[in-house]
């Protein structure tokens, strides 16, 4: 049996892998380490509950970040010795292991390159995700359910924990809404750039001529407010009114009057909560919600003021940013990138890794 040879697949691993260390800057890393299990030792921290939640948010990440980054040397390390083991012993089964294990350590390494990308001033935020259904009546409000169920299993497939907060139904099929946290570091600047107007096109389901309809609906991603941000709403700004929640199924939260929604006056947003327990529950998570709305208009704001004394006034990523398209054939491309794939199936089942980190790169390059 022939001997299989991956010596420059691994050297060209093993130099990505060594400039990723150095954006990181593991050493540096290490340190803030050791000053955060400082102050998380302190007994007094959690006289300041913000600062303890900060405090305890950044050592988690950081040291989360170090373990990755450890687990990938430790395995580009074993996989050479495993290659060597497959040739001297020329056993097929581990000769395939070995180029499974190769292949699995590409894409985890080229997901860690796009994670050092990721350095604007919320990137390492969790991400507040809200879908809105567009033009095409059932056929959108049917599209904007099945983008929900697409980030959320994103969001599993990546151990990434989400919680829906709100979800407004169709009279038909679908949803009107939904707003859902994804909790996981890096998840907004990760999923930011899902944001803008997605486009389906399909032989409608709900057309009994069964006809080609396009639809459309919006995604909104926005930084989760965190304890330590400055965001004031004064009370005489918003207006909360309760409701009974609603949905399929006849849930026990049907029966009590906990739903809320709070109208922010001087901007017209309006955010709903309905999933928790309690009043008071829905009414913390929807005010958690319009905050993180308000720091990123004040995020957009404040970059486009940079953009204009720079000179540099670009044209937004345009309204409609992808294409599903079901009929006459399968494709899912990303208008901005042009990547594309023709397994829509496997995108409206999350797979999404392809056009994130394309996205990424493009946005790296067009801020550049």
């Amino acid at each position: 049996m022939a001997e299989i040879d991956l010596s420059q697949e691994i050297r060209a691993l093993r130099e990505t892998f060594s400039s990723i260390r150095e954006v990181i800057d593991v050493a540096k890393l290490k340190v803030e380490i050791d000053e955060l299990k400082v102050a998380a030792s302190d007994p007094n921290l959690w006289d300041d509950t913000a600062l303890a939640q900060s405090v305890t948010s950044k050592l988690s990440r950081a040291q989360s970040q170090v373990t990755q980054l450890e687990n990938v040397q430790s395995r580009l390390d074993d996989l050479e010795v495993l290659i060597e083991m497959a040739n001297a012993e020329a056993d097929a089964s581990v000769q395939a292991e070995a180029k499974a294990e190769l292949s699995d350590l590409e894409k985890q390494i080229g997901e860690l390159e796009v994670q050092t990308l990721l350095n604007g001033e919320y990137d390492s935020r969790s991400a507040v995700i809200t879908i809105r259904a567009g033009a095409g009546g059932d056929d959108a409000t049917d599209f904007a359910e099945m983008l929900m169920r697409m980030y959320l299993r994103y969001a599993e497939k990546h151990k990434m924990p989400a919680h829906v907060l709100d979800i407004s139904y169709s009279e038909g099929a679908g949803i009107k809404s939904a707003t859902f946290e994804i909790d996981s570091p890096f998840a907004f600047g990760t999923l930011s750039i899902e944001g803008g107007t997605h486009r389906l096109v399909r032989m409608s389901p709900f057309n009994s001529a069964g006809k080609r309809q396009t639809s459309f609906a919006a995604v909104e991603v926005v930084p989760l407010i965190e304890q330590t941000d400055v965001v004031d709403i004064p009370d005489g700004d918003i207006r909360v009114d309760v409701f009974r929640s609603s949905g399929p199924g006849g849930q026990s939260v049907n029966t009590t009057d906990s739903a809320v929604r709070i109208t922010h006056l001087p901007s017209g947003i309006v955010v709903s909560c309905q999933n928790e327990k309690s009043q008071i529950q829905n009414k913390a998570a929807a005010l958690r919600v319009l905050a993180s709305r308000l720091l990123e208009i004040r995020r957009r704001e404040e970059e486009a003021k940079k953009k204009q004394l720079a000179g540099d006034v670009k044209a937004s990523w345009g309204e409609q940013m992808r294409s599903y398209v079901l009929a006459p054939y399968q494709m899912v491309k990303d208008l901005r990138t042009d990547y594309e794939v023709n397994n829509p199936g496997a995108v409206f089942d999350g797979d999404l890794d392809g056009f994130i980190s394309a996205g990424i790169r493009w946005r790296k390059q067009s801020e550049g």
